[in-house]
């Protein structure tokens, strides 16, 4: 099955792509080596959302014009509503491409435009070799491959009313993450500064029942989502839109990773110093889109003493390691269970968990919250410890205070007179 036959089975684009533009483009462009029809060489294509990936088969003689083959078709696909074009190449080991068909003579492994000085810029989005060298003697150390960075999120433009985003992960559902994080919001707040919570666990929205308004929707002012109050705090959750708690949210990446950033772009975010975010568990898209498309702060990872749980908290830390978003440390939950009857204390997830995490890691231990009834109960009923100033109350507040430690000091404007 040719790539163009098979097009429509993995385009998924969004509304702004036009899929018959880019079909055209693919199939007209011309190889400024050989003067082949690119179509020619592409053995796959896939769209997702406003990204498209290609596949394209070339040859040695034609490694200098990659970049400029990438610029051209970034360029022309830009104006369907492509933002980012990534290109895979796979080098064919043998054979070369037909030079008969440019109308000069050249030597081998030369190309038409083989004098042409290459731009290079950081900014550009290049192309991966997928190929690989198969011999030290294919390696070119005047022209290394040119290897694809994934956007940095020191080039995230920071949101012009929020100061700091804080993500609260954990890596497995099932620890807590959700009631650590409206605590923690609500334990800021109490600090004195200004705080939202934007609840991107799109599959498994949990925030409005913590905070006592499920069932209500935002209201729209200007194209964009006025966020619903709580507690005085700034609220948004995919649950604010479906209407009620039965309502199941059967969308793939795309479509989710979109819906997160129409949340944190397109809402009336008022002047924060915080915003929390409540992360889905996992390593999958949603961290991915957070980590190349919002500007972070930080991330917490929550995680109980159990093994089980500490693996899947490493995943996540060694995650936010890998595209530099700072881990601001461990919070251990569930760390101690005290009977309610007899006073006995027992560690019903194991013990020390906390600690290795977060020796392995050079990260602080940013305390522990106890399995206590009155926090789940709390929590069910929208009032959280905080709020309800329960036994785990002054856990969350010392907590908060460590985090809000570890807060860049917000520049000052000196443009502004007042």
């Amino acid at each position: 099955m040719s790539w163009l036959s098979s097009l429509k089975s993995v385009f998924s684009p969004s509304q702004s792509v036009n899929e018959e533009a880019i079909q055209q483009i693919l199939q007209s462009y011309v190889l400024p080596h050989s003067q082949q029809l690119l179509k020619d060489r592409i053995s796959q294509v896939n769209v997702q959302g406003e990204i498209l990936q290609i596949t394209i088969n070339t040859y040695p003689e034609e490694k200098s014009h990659l970049q400029q083959i990438h610029d051209e078709l970034a360029d022309a696909l830009e104006k369907c509503g492509i933002k980012e074009l990534n290109m895979h190449v796979i080098q064919q080991k043998t054979g070369q491409a037909k030079q008969e068909s440019c109308g000069h003579q050249h030597a081998t492994g030369e190309g038409c435009s083989s004098n042409q000085a290459q731009a290079a810029s950081s900014n550009l989005p290049p192309v991966v070799d997928a190929a690989g060298q198969s011999s030290a003697q294919e390696a070119d150390p005047n022209n290394p491959p040119i290897q694809k960075a994934a956007p940095q999120q020191r080039d995230v433009p920071k949101h012009p009313r929020i100061q700091n985003v804080i993500l609260v992960s954990s890596g497995k559902g099932g620890v807590g993450k959700s009631t650590t994080t409206v605590n923690l919001a609500l334990a800021l707040q109490e600090l004195g500064l200004k705080v939202g919570v934007l609840d991107a666990d799109i599959y498994g929205p949990s925030i409005p029942t913590m905070l006592g308004n499920a069932g209500k929707t935002p209201m729209i002012e200007a194209e964009q989502f006025v966020p619903l109050d709580a507690f005085g705090m700034p609220v948004l959750s995919i649950g604010h839109l479906t209407g009620d708690h039965n309502t199941p949210v059967a969308w793939r990446g795309p479509k989710a990773t979109g819906a997160l950033m129409q949340l944190f772009n397109q809402t009336l975010w008022p002047d924060l110093d915080v915003l929390m975010i409540d992360m889905p568990p996992g390593t999958g898209d949603i961290q991915l889109t957070l980590a190349q498309r919002i500007p972070v702060t930080g991330a917490v990872i929550v995680t109980t003493p159990q093994n089980v749980a500490l693996m899947d908290a490493v995943k996540g830390i060694e995650l936010f390691n890998r595209v530099q978003i700072p881990v601001m440390g461990v919070i251990e939950n569930m760390s101690t269970h005290i009977c309610s009857n007899c006073g006995y204390e027992e560690q019903i997830f194991g013990q020390g968990g906390g600690d290795k995490l977060a020796e392995q890691y050079d990260i602080p231990l940013l305390g522990r919250l106890p399995l206590n009834v009155s926090i789940r109960e709390n929590v069910d009923a929208g009032t959280p410890s905080v709020i309800a100033g329960d036994d785990a109350a002054d856990s969350y507040i010392a907590i908060a205070q460590q985090i809000a430690k570890k807060l860049p000091k917000a520049e000052k404007d000196h443009n502004r007179i007042f």
